[in-house]
């Protein structure tokens, strides 16, 4: 899930539509600092009810170590098109599926970050075929469906959606100050006028969706522990979605590199995004380049 996003673009970022085999994606691109070949370049998954905003801290000190960094809205996310009100469009497969057109569309082997849903995403696009990947980093993004207090959470919101517009729901929201993991109240820089243009952007039909996604996921972490990839589990050190001992069980199971940052919680991309940023690229510093 996701709760914070900075909406001033990081210097030098182009904003546009990526055209792919399955539509455009809005992105934010931005370049390694002072021009240059990357060392990488790294795409980059929301969570839910999140935005490729969520990332607008993490690029400017990537582009210092030497990686390009790509931030997307998914399908029915913020500024990227969707079906209105079929759910199907949004089946976890579609979802994986796109992710390839993506790395398609840009050309290169990436490095996959997924934060929270994005990162069971990420995950569905691996075991899909991982061989665009060069690594895959599951950012406080947990092995299953998510806790039982926020399952609550999401049922609540899911039931909004089921008899009030977009609209009405986020002044309901607003009203009742909201659970802070379903588009609860901003901690990192962010306008609210803008926040509330992505809320009413993104399409009813891909919250539910992925709603239900998370409080079903299955646990997969055996098919992913099976695949030749390198992994990266990193959260904060408090995390009421995924419960910490939780990623760093899961973190031993896939024989991954485990980062905590410390004085962050769910969104270390936002909570630390210094600290968060070293960690990520130390990691794709140590991945074998293929």
């Amino acid at each position: 899930m996701s709760t914070n996003a900075s909406f001033t673009q990081p210097p030098g970022a182009r904003a546009y539509r990526l055209s792919t085999a399955r539509g455009e994606f809005a992105v934010v691109d931005s370049p390694v600092a002072g021009g240059g070949e990357p060392k990488g370049v790294v795409l980059m998954l929301p969570g839910f009810t999140g935005s490729k905003e969520d990332f607008t801290l993490l690029h400017e000190p990537l582009a210092e170590r030497g990686y390009r960094t790509v931030a997307v809205d998914g399908r029915g996310q913020y500024e990227s098109d969707g079906p209105e009100h079929d759910e199907a469009g949004y089946a976890r497969d579609e979802l994986a599926r796109d992710v390839h057109a993506q790395v398609a569309a840009l050309g290169t082997r990436v490095h996959l970050l997924g934060h929270s849903l994005g990162g069971q995403i990420a995950r569905a696009a691996v075991l899909l075929d991982h061989s665009p990947f060069l690594s895959l980093t599951l950012m406080s993004s947990g092995p299953a469906r998510i806790s039982v207090s926020q399952q609550q959470r999401v049922k609540l919101l899911r039931d909004a959606l089921e008899t009030m517009t977009m609209a009405e729901v986020w002044n309901v929201m607003q009203a009742m100050g909201p659970p802070e993991e379903v588009g609860g109240p901003v901690r990192g820089p962010g306008d609210q006028e803008r926040l509330r243009d992505r809320w009413l952007g993104t399409r009813p039909a891909q919250l539910l969706a992925t709603g239900r996604q998370l409080c079903t996921e299955p646990d997969r972490v055996a098919e992913l522990a099976a695949v030749p990839l390198a992994v990266h589990v990193i959260s904060g050190a408090y995390d009421d979605t995924w419960p910490v001992p939780l990623l760093d069980e899961m973190a031993v199971r896939l024989d991954a590199r485990r980062t905590v940052i410390e004085g962050a919680e769910h969104s270390p991309n936002t909570d630390q995004p210094p600290a968060t940023a070293r960690a990520l690229a130390d990691f794709w510093d140590d991945v074998p380049a293929r």
